[in-house]
């Protein structure tokens, strides 16, 4: 497997972790609390729901010329990557309050309890919620295995590591029975954030007829670079907002 297939895997893997461990703690709350029959049918049917889509998406995909492809890829893997990325940065600069799946976790166990008594049979409320959290964590678990293994034209292996990352956050949370608090998904986020949109730049730019000096081995040049712009943009912001803040209490104590 070259350094190419590997970058792929690990980066589907952490992106499909994260989304993971979100669709997880909305599942754990709603099968604790309400239903679990209920709960594990939404999540059924938004499996097979997310299995269709990926079938059907990924020939038609990898059948576009390849120049044009690279070009579509990497446009949306920037956009979502820059996205993620904007919300790391923003975190990071404590201007974005961080992830908390514990938080999550009683908010959704919450708003379940408050949804009526459960009677004897088929829960509605449960399948609806397990069903829509996992196909919409899940849309973008497709989303990134689709760009990924289309352009390199491994679907396969883009979906064995989404498999093997969305398995052992299923194991991890049978284990824990719990939402997974400790997983560090903000840094998880960070690091995605940064993958994507460093790949986006890259294929997007190839599809558009640049070529990159070392070919695919420019990869290990534009990553780091990308990384210490994210990183560079954290401190700015977190210094901006430190000299608001004491613009603002100067002003107060005026």
């Amino acid at each position: 497997m070259g350094g190419t297939s590997l970058g792929l895997a690990f980066s589907v893997f952490f992106a499909c972790s994260v989304e993971a461990v979100e669709a997880l703690t909305i599942v754990l709350a709603v099968g604790v609390t309400r239903s679990w029959r209920s709960t594990m049918t939404g999540v059924a049917a938004a499996t097979v729901a997310l299995a269709a889509l990926t079938a059907g998406l990924g020939p038609a995909l990898t059948a576009l010329p390849i120049g044009a492809l690279r070009v579509v890829v990497g446009g949306l893997l920037l956009v979502f990557g820059l996205q993620w990325l904007r919300k790391a940065i923003l975190r990071g600069a404590g201007l974005k309050a961080l992830h908390d799946e514990e938080a999550a976790f009683v908010q959704e166990r919450q708003a379940a309890g408050a949804a009526g008594t459960v009677g004897g049979g088929f829960d509605g409320y449960s399948f609806t919620v397990a069903f829509k959290g996992v196909l919409l964590e899940g849309l973008e678990v497709v989303f990134i295995v689709l760009t990924f293994g289309a352009n390199q034209h491994r679907v396969g292996l883009a979906a064995a590591a989404a498999g093997v990352a969305v398995a052992l956050v299923v194991i991890a949370g049978i284990v824990v029975r719990g939402p997974l608090a400790r997983v560090p998904e903000n840094a998880m986020k960070f690091a995605v954030g940064v993958m994507l949109s460093a790949y986006g730049m890259f294929w997007g730019a190839e599809g558009a007829g640049a070529h990159w000096p070392a070919g695919d081995g420019a990869l290990l040049a534009i990553i780091p670079i990308t990384l210490l712009v994210s990183l560079g943009l954290v401190a700015a912001a977190r210094r901006q907002a430190t000299t608001r803040l004491r613009a603002e209490r100067s002003a107060a104590q005026a």
